[in-house]
């Protein structure tokens, strides 16, 4: 017996069989939809936790990179503190080594100049010996501040000076090449 509901012949192609053809594409339009959206959420998800376990990662060495940074800082503190002493009592031991060597010729300068230039020369050794004994007994906290306040005092002497400081380096080091 043949089945009256079935679509097959050439009543298929009738208006019931586009109907059906329509309702079939859009149930598989549906299909894939409804499965483009559960694929999209999972690689939603997916993204989110990936993007969480690299933002930690990232957390996780910004704060080793950050840490290893601070010793690195706290050791160039200390090492720069550690060379500035040194070098502030090589300066001192240089500026009396060079007031010594004023006071060995203040004779010599007393015969072949004069007594007056003689004393000069003592009074300058003095001055060196002094300043480095002020040297030597101040902290660079101190100096600093020193130096501040010679700046506020007198800012024309202190450019100058740092011109001509600038220009005997530049000097010196030109003629080493």
């Amino acid at each position: 017996m043949v089945d009256p509901t079935s679509t097959t012949g050439p009543e298929a192609t009738g208006a019931n069989g586009a109907q059906g053809a329509k309702t079939h594409f859009t149930k598989a339009m549906e299909e894939a939809m409804a499965g483009a959206h559960a694929l999209a959420g999972e690689c939603k998800d997916k993204f989110s936790q990936t993007k969480d376990e690299l933002g930690g990662e990232a957390k996780t060495r910004s704060d080793d990179a950050r840490d290893k940074a601070s010793a690195f800082a706290e050791d160039a503190k200390v090492r720069a503190s550690e060379y500035a002493v040194e070098g502030k009592a090589r300066t001192s031991a240089a500026i009396i080594s060079l007031s010594k060597v004023i006071d060995d010729n203040t004779a010599t300068i007393d015969d072949k100049v004069g007594v007056k230039y003689g004393d000069y020369a003592r009074t300058a050794s003095q001055s060196m010996k002094d300043a480095a004994t002020k040297l030597d007994e101040k902290s660079f906290e101190e100096l600093g501040e020193d130096a501040r306040t010679f700046v506020r005092e007198s800012p024309g002497l202190a450019v100058g000076m740092a011109v001509a400081a600038g220009y005997v380096l530049g000097k010196l080091f030109t003629r080493a090449k």
